[in-house]
C-alpha cells in the first residue's frame, strides 16, 4: 500500500537524534526528512547538508510554525522538552520526543494533558533502548509464574565517567539543562514499569556530588555541578513488597556494569544489558541458565517506524506512550524530593 509523503522536522539534532532518528527515518518510504532547527544556523546547516535533511533554519519556532510539516522529532535537552512538544502538538504535528520526557513532573504532566486534548495525533516518547529484544520474554516469564513472588528488584548502572575531578562537565550535571532526571534513573525505571506491573509505594534516595564545580571543554568558566555523582535508591513495591534496590554511579572506574535483577521465590531473572544475555535461576541454585531469544521475539529497534505507522494507521502507540513517562517522571520526582529533604520517606500516593 502506498502513503502519501510523510514530512517531518527536527528541533535539536544531537548524538543520538543523528545516529538513530535521522537514520531511521530515512529508511520509510515515502518520508521526508523536510528541516532542521539546532542551537545554532550553522550546526543546522551542518546536520541538513552531511544528514540528508532538505533545509535548515534559524529557529525552533520556525519548525512549529511549518505548514508543510505532519510531524516533529524533539531531540534536545530536557529542559525544553515540554516547551516544544507542546507547542508542536498545539500546531497540529505529531510528536516524537527524545527520552527523558521532561524536566520534571509538573511539566509532564501537562505534556500529557495537551497530547490527551488532541486524540487524533500521535504523542511518542523514545523508549529505553535496553530491553527491547527481551521485554515480552521476561514479561510472559513473570505473567507464567516462573518467578514466583517477587521479592527484590535491583538495578545497577555504573561508569567512571565522572570519577576524575578533572572530567570535563556535561549539560546531565547540570540541573537547569537536566532538570530532576539523574545519570540513567528514569530509562532504566521506565525499563523495569514494563515487566513489573507495580509502583514503588515508597522510597528514600540518597545521592553525592563529589566534584563541585566542572568546565565543559575549551571553557575556561568552572559551572555548579547539581546533579548527583552518584545515586542509590531503597524502596517497596505497592502490590508486592518487594523490594526496590538500584545504584547508579559515575565513578565507578573498571568495567562498566549494567544489570537488572528480578529475584523470586521460585526463580531469579538476569538480564545483562551490555552483554545482551538474559540468564534464569531455580529459587537456591547458584546455576544459571541462558534463555535464547528466537529471531521472531526479537523487536529490536522499531521506533521511528512505530511512530511512522501510527501516525498513518492510527494505531495506539505502544513504546513510550506519554502516560508511561508520566508513571517514570513520577518515580524521578520522588527520588528528588527525597534528596532535597535530607533522604526523607516519599511516598508514590503523594502525587
Amino acid at each position: 500500500m502506498e502513503h502519501r509523503k510523510l514530512r517531518i522536522g527536527f528541533i535539536g539534532a544531537g548524538a543520538n537524534t543523528r545516529q538513530t532518528h535521522i537514520p531511521g527515518f530515512h529508511k520509510l518510504e515515502n518520508v521526508e526528512l523536510s528541516v532542521v532547527a539546532n542551537r545554532s544556523r550553522a550546526s543546522a546547516e551542518k546536520v541538513a547538508k552531511a544528514d540528508g535533511i532538505q533545509r535548515a533554519v534559524d529557529t525552533w519556532q520556525e519548525v512549529v510554525a511549518d505548514p508543510s510539516l505532519d510531524a516533529i522529532c524533539i531531540g534536545t535537552w530536557p529542559n525544553m522538552h515540554a516547551q516544544l512538544t507542546i507547542a508542536a502538538l498545539e500546531s497540529g504535528k505529531h510528536v516524537l520526543c527524545e527520552a527523558r520526557m521532561a524536566a520534571n513532573l509538573e511539566e509532564a504532566r501537562r505534556m500529557y494533558a495537551v497530547a490527551q486534548a488532541q486524540p487524533d495525533l500521535v504523542a511518542q516518547i523514545v523508549p529505553a533502548p535496553f530491553s527491547l529484544d527481551f521485554d515480552a520474554t521476561i514479561r510472559a516469564m513473570i505473567v507464567a509464574g516462573k518467578l514466583g513472588d517477587l521479592l527484590e528488584v535491583r538495578v545497577v548502572h555504573t561508569g567512571g565517567q565522572a570519577a576524575s575531578p578533572d572530567a570535563p562537565m556535561t549539560w546531565r550535571q547540570e540541573r537547569s539543562l537536566s532538570g530532576n532526571n539523574v545519570l540513567t534513573m528514569g530509562i532504566m525505571h521506565e525499563t523495569v514499569q514494563r515487566w513489573v506491573e507495580d509502583e514503588p509505594e515508597w522510597l528514600i534516595a540518597d545521592g553525592a556530588v563529589f566534584q563541585a564545580t566542572r568546565s565543559y571543554p575549551d571553557v575556561t568558566d568552572a559551572v555548579k555541578v547539581e546533579v548527583p555523582d552518584s545515586l542509590s535508591i531503597l524502596g517497596r513495591f505497592a502490590q508486592s513488597g518487594a523490594r526496590l534496590v538500584y545504584h547508579f554511579s559515575g565513578v565507578e572506574s573498571g568495567k562498566p556494569r549494567m544489570e537488572f535483577r528480578l529475584n523470586g521465590s521460585k526463580g531469579a531473572l538476569r538480564f545483562d544489558a551490555f552483554q545482551k544475555q538474559l540468564l534464569f535461576s531455580e529459587a537456591g541454585s547458584s546455576q544459571e541458565k541462558k534463555i535464547t531469544i528466537s529471531r521472531e521475539q526479537s523487536r529490536g529497534w522499531q521506533v521511528e517506524a512505530d511512530f511512522v505507522k501510527s501516525i498513518r494507521e492510527q494505531t495506539p502507540v505502544e513504546l513510550t506512550t506519554f502516560e508511561q513517562g508520566v508513571r517514570y517522571m513520577t518515580f524521578t520526582e520522588m527520588v528528588a524530593q527525597s534528596l532535597a529533604n535530607e533522604s526523607a520517606r516519599v511516598r508514590w500516593q503523594s502525587f
